[in-house]
Parts: C-alpha cells; sequence; structure tokens
C-alpha cells in the first residue's frame, strides 16, 4: 500500500488516517477510502472531495475500477479452478448457458486438466483461455445503452426524428443486437428529456449549497439582430462549475430599461440575492442605466464587464490599424490560394507534417491574430514549398495568385509586419485565454492587464508613434469599457500579488478596495474586527504567516488559498472568498444559439416553446457537464480561444473568386462581438433545421 498510486495527492498521517493535499481534510481508514474522497463515488460513506480536479479524479476512478476488475477476475478463476478440480481426466462436453442479448457465452468445449496443476496456478492466461467472459467487459445494461443514446441525441441537437429511421434501426442492430431496438423519438421527447433535465436540477441543486461561502456570478450572454430581436442567455458560475439556467425574449423591452431592469430582477431574486456577487454582461445589447438601478437596489452586487468581449475589441481595433489590416489581406492571399486548391493544400500539409496554416479562433480577431502567428511559426516550411521542384514544375505555379503569393513570402517588410503584430497581440490573446473557460480569474485581470500595456512600451521603445496608436487603444478599453472596482478588490486579495515584493499599490486600487469592502460588509460585527484583520493580512501574521501559506501563495488559487489559510481574519476570510473566486468573462463555453433561435420563434404554440426550452436547457447543460469532465484533459493540452476544426466560410479560407457569403452574415451579431464570432453558428437558423429539435 505503500506504492500506491494515489500517495502523491494525500499526506499519511497517523492512526491509518491521510490529509487530502486538494481540501486539507482528514480521512480515517487509509488509502483505500482516500481514493472514494478523490473519485466522488456516492454512498460509499465518505465525503467527496469538492476541490480535486477532473483529472485527478478520473484517474482514481480508473484505479478504482482496475482493482475492482482484478477482484472479479480473481474470484471468476477460483471458482473455475474449483469446478474444474473436480472434472474427470477426459475432454467433458458443458451445457451451454442460455444466451442473451450481448452477452458471450462459454464455449462448449474444455480441455481437462490434472487438478493439481489447476490448483497451483499463478498466472491468469490459462484461466482466461478457459472463458471468454473474463476478458470482455461486463455488457452495458438496455437503460444504460438508452441513457448514452439519449446524451448522444441532446447534446449534439439531433432530430428526433432520426430515432425512427431505417438507417438508425440498422445501426442499433449492427452494434447492440436485433434484441434491442434503442430509445424511439417518442421515448427521447418524453421520457428522456425530462428523466436528465431532472438529473440537471438535481446536480445544480448540489452547486447552490457552495454558494452561501463562494457567492456565484450571472452571465449575460447577448444575442440581437441590431433590429427588433433580442435574445439573453442566463448562465450562474461558481467554482463548482458553470450551469445554464435560461433564455428570455428581451425584444419587448429593448427601448424600455424598465422592464429589462425586471428581466435581471426575476433572475437575482431566482439565484438568490445573498448569492451573487456581480453580474457580467456583453455589450451586444444596450443596457441603459440597468447596471446603476441594480447596483443601486442591491448594495453587494456589482455589475462588471465582459473580459473577453472588451479584449476582442481592442483585437479588433489593432486589426483597424491601416498596416496592420493590410498586412493582414496579404496574408489571407496566401492562404486563401493553398485552402482553394486541393494539390497545393495536400502538398502544404505534407510540409508541415500534417499541421493546418489557418487557426481559427472564438472570434474573428482572435482568428486573424491566431493565423500570423502560424504564419510566422511555419514561414521557412511555407517558403520552402512555395519553391520546391515539385511545385515549380506544377500547373499552379504559373497562376497569377500563386506567383502573388511567392512575392508576398519574398517580402521582408511583410515578413517584419507580421513579426510585429504577433509579438503586440500575443499579450492580449494570453488575457483571452487566462479568462476562458470558467476560469476564476478575476483577480489576476488588473495584473494582465498591466502586463500587456507594460509589453507595449517596451517593444516599441524606440518608436513612439506606433507605440502610443495600440496603447491608447488598450488603455482607452480597460479605464473606460473594462475595469471594475471588483478587478482592484480581487488583485488587492490575490497572495501572489500582495506578498510580491516587486508590486507596489497605487493609491487607485486601494480605494477601490476599500470601496467594494465597504458594500460587501453588511454585518456590524464584521465590522468591528476588521482593520486588525487587514493588518494581519498585510503584514503575513497568524495563520497567514505558516510556511505552507507562504508556499501556496503562488501555486494555489485565490480562493482556495483564502479558505484554507485565512481563519485569522475570518470577516476578511468571508469577503476574500466571496470576491476572488469570481469569473470574469461571460465566455465559459462555446454556444450554438442556433437552438436558441429555433426555441424563441413566433410561430410556435406554448406547450412546443416549453419543450424546446427545456431541450436547450438539457443541451447546455450536458455540454457544459462534458467539458467540465470528459474533455478537461483535452482543454488543458489546446489552446482555449481556438478551435478544433477550420472556420471554412472565414476570409482566410474562403473562395475570394466567389460570392462572399460572409458579407451576408455579417448582418447577424454573434454572442460575444456584435458579429464576428463564426458565421457557421447561424448555419441551422438561416438555412434549415435539419440539425435541430423537430417537434
Amino acid at each position: 500500500r505503500e506504492k500506491d498510486a494515489c500517495w502523491e495527492y494525500g499526506d499519511k498521517l497517523d492512526g491509518n488516517r491521510v490529509r487530502c493535499r486538494f481540501c486539507q481534510k482528514v480521512i480515517n481508514g487509509g488509502i483505500s477510502r482516500f481514493k472514494f474522497h478523490l473519485s466522488q463515488i456516492p454512498s460509499k460513506g465518505v465525503n467527496p472531495c469538492v476541490r480535486v480536479t477532473d483529472d485527478v479524479r478520473e484517474k482514481v476512478i480508473a484505479l478504482i475500477e482496475a482493482k475492482e476488475s482484478h477482484r472479479e477476475l480473481e474470484l471468476l478463476k477460483r471458482k473455475r479452478v474449483a469446478e474444474l478440480s473436480v472434472l474427470p481426466k477426459r475432454t467433458r462436453e458443458l451445457p451451454s448457458q442460455p444466451s442473451s442479448p450481448g452477452l458471450p457465452t462459454s464455449p462448449p468445449i474444455i480441455p481437462a486438466f490434472e487438478p493439481s496443476q489447476l490448483l497451483g496456478l499463478e498466472v491468469p492466461a490459462p484461466v482466461l483461455r478457459l472463458s471468454s467472459a473474463a476478458t470482455k467487459p461486463r455488457p452495458a445494461s438496455g437503460l444504460e445503452v438508452e441513457r448514452c443514446i439519449a446524451e448522444f441525441f441532446f447534446e449534439n441537437k439531433l432530430d428526433y426524428s432520426i430515432a425512427d429511421s431505417i438507417s438508425y434501426k440498422h445501426m442499433m442492430d449492427t452494434l447492440v443486437g436485433q434484441e434491442f431496438q434503442g430509445p424511439s423519438a417518442d421515448v427521447l421527447r418524453t421520457k428522456w428529456l425530462q428523466k436528465l433535465k431532472s438529473e440537471v436540477l438535481q446536480r445544480t441543486q448540489e452547486i447552490k449549497k457552495d454558494w452561501v461561502t463562494t457567492g456565484c456570478t450571472i452571465l449575460a450572454d447577448s444575442w440581437t439582430d441590431n433590429k427588433l430581436k433580442a435574445l439573453i442567455n442566463f448562465s450562474v458560475s461558481s467554482p463548482l462549475g458553470t450551469f445554464f439556467l435560461k433564455t428570455v425574449d428581451a425584444s419587448p423591452h429593448i427601448k424600455n430599461h424598465r422592464g429589462m431592469y425586471e428581466l435581471f430582477d426575476e433572475v437575482i431574486q431566482e439565484v438568490g440575492p445573498d448569492n451573487v456577487v456581480q453580474i457580467i454582461s456583453d455589450r451586444n445589447i444596450n443596457y441603459g442605466n440597468i447596471d446603476k438601478l441594480i447596483m443601486q437596489n442591491y448594495n453587494t452586487i456589482f455589475w462588471s464587464p465582459c473580459t473577453s468581449f472588451c479584449v476582442n475589441s481592442m483585437l479588433d481595433d489593432f486589426s483597424k490599424i491601416d498596416w496592420v489590416n493590410q498586412c493582414i489581406c496579404q496574408a489571407q492571399t496566401i492562404t486563401r490560394f493553398v485552402y482553394n486548391n486541393n494539390w497545393v493544400l495536400d502538398l502544404m500539409r505534407r510540409c508541415m507534417a500534417g499541421q493546418e496554416l489557418v487557426c481559427s479562433g472564438i472570434t474573428k480577431s482572435v482568428s486573424d491574430f491566431l493565423t500570423l502567428q502560424s504564419l510566422l511559426k511555419h514561414r521557412s516550411k511555407l517558403k520552402q514549398m512555395f519553391h520546391s521542384s515539385e511545385y515549380v514544375s506544377s500547373p499552379y505555379a504559373n497562376r497569377s495568385l500563386s506567383i502573388s503569393c511567392v512575392e508576398i513570402l519574398s517580402d521582408d517588410e511583410f515578413w517584419r509586419a507580421v513579426e510585429e503584430i504577433a509579438a503586440v497581440s500575443e499579450p492580449l490573446l494570453r488575457v483571452m485565454r487566462d479568462v476562458s473557460g470558467g476560469k476564476a480569474a478575476i483577480g489576476y485581470i488588473y495584473e494582465s492587464m498591466t502586463k500587456v500595456m507594460d509589453s507595449i512600451r517596451t517593444y516599441y521603445i524606440m518608436d513612439e508613434g506606433k507605440c502610443k496608436s495600440f496603447l491608447d487603444i488598450v488603455e482607452q478599453k480597460w479605464l473606460v469599457e473594462l475595469h471594475s472596482p471588483l478587478h482592484s478588490a480581487a488583485a488587492f486579495l490575490n497572495p501572489s500579488i500582495q506578498y510580491n515584493p516587486e508590486v507596489k499599490f497605487f493609491t487607485t486600487i486601494k480605494e477601490e478596495f476599500y470601496h467594494v469592502l465597504d458594500k460587501v460588509l453588511t454585518v456590524p460585527d464584521q465590522r468591528q474586527g476588521i482593520t486588525s484583520e487587514l493588518h494581519a493580512f498585510r503584514k503575513a501574521q497568524g495563520m497567514f504567516a505558516s510556511n505552507i501559506a507562504k508556499e501556496a501563495r503562488n501555486n494555489t488559487s485565490p480562493g482556495m488559498w483564502w479558505e484554507q489559510y485565512g481563519d485569522s481574519a475570518p470577516a476578511l476570510q468571508h469577503c476574500a472568498v466571496r470576491i476572488v473566486s469570481q469569473v470574469c468573462s461571460t465566455l465559459t463555453f462555446q454556444r450554438d444559439w442556433t437552438i436558441i433561435l429555433h426555441s424563441h420563434s413566433e410561430k410556435r404554440n406554448k406547450l412546443n416553446k416549453e419543450a424546446l426550452a427545456d431541450q436547450a436547457y438539457v443541451h447546455y447543460n450536458l455540454t457544459l457537464h462534458s467539458d467540465s469532465k470528459t474533455t478537461a484533459k483535452k482543454k488543458a493540452e489546446g489552446d482555449p480561444i481556438a478551435l478544433d476544426d477550420i472556420d471554412m466560410t472565414s476570409p482566410w479560407v474562403e473562395d475570394s473568386d466567389g460570392p462572399s457569403l460572409t458579407q451576408w452574415l455579417d448582418r447577424f451579431p454573434s454572442a460575444l462581438d456584435g458579429g464576428d464570432l463564426n458565421t457557421r453558428q447561424f448555419g441551422g437558423s438561416i438555412f434549415g433545421t435539419n440539425d435541430l429539435f423537430g417537434l
């Protein structure tokens, strides 16, 4: 047991006890019960760890399942040995077991062995040859298979009618067997929709329990056609996860601020005013003075802008600078030529070892700067490809676009511009990565934006004109649009910043911190000792002075750090945990507005709209649940602001000779930046509803 793989997540204590390194709780019963603590498996009599990371939890579950499988295999082996030890030495035919759908049957002929050989068997290989049941996993029950199919339908917004198609039934017969028919369209629409919805509601109730300690953020993500239609997606985010709440049609209230206020007030009451720390909104809809009304009526709630939206706006303004725009257009000439000719595209992929030249991001501006970085990274390989004998001898080499590409690739001024743009945009792209995906990044945004402006000053230290052009964009949007007092308070309470000797807080940061503290400390008893608690925190006294607390300053999230080491200052701890545990972006997962537009179509009856609202609720929350568990490792390894697939409607790959579809689609603003989120998300609502739920 000393060699158990789970010891790296816990500390061994006296009396067969283990301290969890994630939540610091002490578990009695040794490493076995500690595994169930990390795995969060219910009904084991062990309190689950609320701080364990998804990758560790999945690893521990795999270890538990492997051990149980090994135990079952050993029991099966002993049973087989006991049965075969009483057989005569000749071959005996055993009666075959009755067959069941999907269950393997034992082979009818079993060779005879000496009982002494079987009883002394140590290696499992001979036993595995006795029965194929030991080599195959336990088949899933019909209910489990139905659940997987239902989740597949809802997560991918598939039309119910698919379940009644001939090809679907043929697939079920092939994969599962003719005895299993699979859920029909009606079963999916009724039984599984309500079952999955109730399970999502139950899961969200568990998340809500943590809001008393950590607080939560209401995310208002909007869509509008800039005319009469406006929809708002409401989600709630906290350290335990984000879940989709509902979508409201705000169209009647676009010009009526009182009506808009009532929409938000209803959501606040539903979540609980005491639980809400802040509301984050994008700027697709003009909310007028709603933010002031809410902060006036709810003294402890703050209204903050979406960091992703504002940073993307900075990148968008970067791309409008003349020489930057010219560089992007030249680069698009190269990528369009490559991606619109199959032979050239295949050659490029061979030269680049299967990598893509174009990088599609979560917005148009992100795509622009990611692709410029990609061009810079593959600069030498691109040049080699266009000058290779294989390409020069091809019919493509003499085309006018090909000649233009070669000229651009040979232009040193072009590459100097690409290098500049990549260098000056990377800090903002880093901010986008830091705040995306539901991360509690509010304690770092002030420091991150300061680093962005410092990097621009450093890079253009010898070019005052260019420095001013980029710096003006960032400073104006940071100070006027993005900055919130919560950002200052979270930075002040972030231990990695507070105890950094190189950081000196401006007076404005302290003033905004005390302003926030004044709002959130509503109980007189909490105010009495706050001065001494602040002194203990700033001077690192009490529990703040422990070596463990000091070591955790830079490698633990601020919220967890305050929960574990802030007991010396209980009133300040309560405020700090609620402040630094919040997100600062509405971009917690990639939304597809087609399902929302479909459910809010005017030509639907009430029951139809309610069913579609339930489907949207299940779809979004299944997506969030999948993102937080199944794809956690993939997200950790990949780029959170880059898409897996290339957007074939983007200006980087569209056919420049044909009509530009994206010019027409630009009239439909996106969920994030008023028109430049990848246009493929509107495909269903514009060209048909085959990929949506059909009722």
